[in-house]
């Protein structure tokens, strides 16, 4: 790849992530969801897997299985009554184990890391809260992780090829 070609790139990317990330911003925003940051997290996962629009089901499907797996998780604990140490380290090894296991005996369906990060996500959000205070923070949760993926992910690489495109038209 020559320098013009690497120039083309960066700018058409920064382009891309200066130009949609923030009309999401702004849209969750005014439609009521408190989550919308998740959707760069997301973004983020999808880009390290190499933008590859074939995954983004699979992705997705990690994703909101982490969604469910925080919200299954913080209900065991709420309902536990041990020390909250044994309580969060045993929630996690038995779900962690389980995710991985489930996970990588179907990679076609379900992409492990996703599902892991889509945990650690929906934990971080609804871990603090009692069960019944989460309200529609799950939703909210799943709909930024779907717009990440797809909206941030799949359609900001879509327009920087649309953009290269343009460019490097002969004639």
């Amino acid at each position: 790849m020559d320098a013009k070609e690497k120039r083309q790139l960066k700018w058409t990317l920064a382009l891309g992530i200066a130009l949609l990330p923030p009309i999401w911003a702004v849209l969750s925003g005014a439609a009521g969801i408190t989550t919308g940051s998740v959707a760069l997290i997301c973004a983020g996962v999808y880009v390290a897997n190499g933008n590859r629009k074939k995954d983004a089901i699979k992705i997705s499907v990690g994703f909101l299985l982490g969604d469910l797996w925080a919200i299954i998780a913080v209900f065991i604990m709420e309902m536990l009554k041990w020390n909250p140490n044994v309580e969060l380290y045993l929630t996690l090894f038995v779900m962690g184990g389980l995710a991985v296991l489930i996970g990588e005996t179907i990679p076609k369906i379900i992409y492990t890391p996703s599902w892991l990060c889509g945990w650690a996500i929906g934990l971080t959000i609804l871990g603090p809260l009692p069960v019944k205070e989460f309200r529609s923070l799950p939703l909210q949760i799943a709909i930024a992780m779907l717009v990440g993926v797809f909206y941030v992910g799949v359609g900001v690489d879509a327009f920087q090829k649309w953009l290269l495109n343009i460019l490097n038209r002969k004639g």
